[in-house]
């Protein structure tokens, strides 16, 4: 979770299975084991557009969170109009219009039975390309997120971008543990499998972080906050030691 990236929950779906169908459920079970874990403040929960749902709003508990939202609904140049009358324009290239800000009007779902949710929205105008060439119709991009974070547009954006990191994290359970290509035929046999390989990279993960804090007892310089897996394995887990019993005492 986090910077550190500890697994909390995980769970294999079959490739049909929408990424909504049951996600609601998930999210309380992995909001619940998160109060269990008394991390003494608020975590922020960071989802993409597919679990925009209305139904996900009512499990976030007293969390933070960060929902891209589809604004295929609206018109963009009736959202370049509003962002240009309530937004802050960015500063940019010559050619691009840069807009963000907060709207306050929208309803989850569309259900105005549900109390209104503030979108972070950033609106581009482009009428040059990064090439420098000049485009005869304006190309309009919206991009909006649903927060209960108070603070500025632009720093709600650059939390969102953030999962990039995330995606390393992933990376590292698929190749670094070698679980990209599941054994079983069975679905039910690989949930296991998946679930045994949560609690080694969590193990694998602890430990290289207790090296960290050591890291001036290490042989070899150490000035990064995270080790990838894959470096656990080779420098701890791979190497070969003696532990020596002598004089009352024990050496390594």
């Amino acid at each position: 979770m986090g910077t550190q990236d500890h697994m909390l929950e995980c769970e294999l779906r079959p490739g049909k299975q929408h990424c909504q169908s049951g996600t609601t459920a998930f999210i309380a079970r992995s909001v619940e084991t998160l109060q269990t874990l008394g991390l003494g403040g608020k975590c922020l929960l960071r989802l993409d557009s597919g679990n925009a749902a209305a139904d996900n709003f009512d499990v976030f508990g007293g969390h933070y969170f960060i929902v891209k939202r589809n604004p295929r609904r609206e018109c963009p140049e009736q959202m370049l109009a509003l962002a240009r009358r309530v937004g802050d324009k960015q500063d940019s290239r010559e050619g691009k219009n840069v807009y963000t800000g907060f709207f306050d009007h929208f309803h989850p779902g569309g259900d105005q039975n549900r109390p209104c949710v503030p979108v972070a929205f950033e609106v581009i105008k482009r009428t040059i390309d990064i090439d420098g060439q000049k485009l005869l119709v304006p190309k309009l991009e919206v991009n909006t997120w649903w927060t209960n974070l108070s603070c500025r547009a632009k720093t709600v954006l650059d939390l969102y971008h953030r999962h990039g990191p995330s995606e390393q994290y992933h990376s590292e359970l698929k190749s670094d543990l070698d679980v990209e290509r599941l054994p079983s035929g069975r679905l039910c046999a690989n949930k296991i499998i998946l679930l045994c390989a949560m609690v080694a990279f969590n193990l694998l993960r602890g430990l290289g972080q207790e090296v960290i804090k050591r890291a001036g007892l290490a042989p070899q310089k150490i000035n990064i906050p995270c080790w990838r897996i894959k470096t656990v394995l080779k420098n701890i887990v791979y190497c070969a030691v003696r532990l020596v019993r002598h004089a009352d005492g024990f050496r390594l």
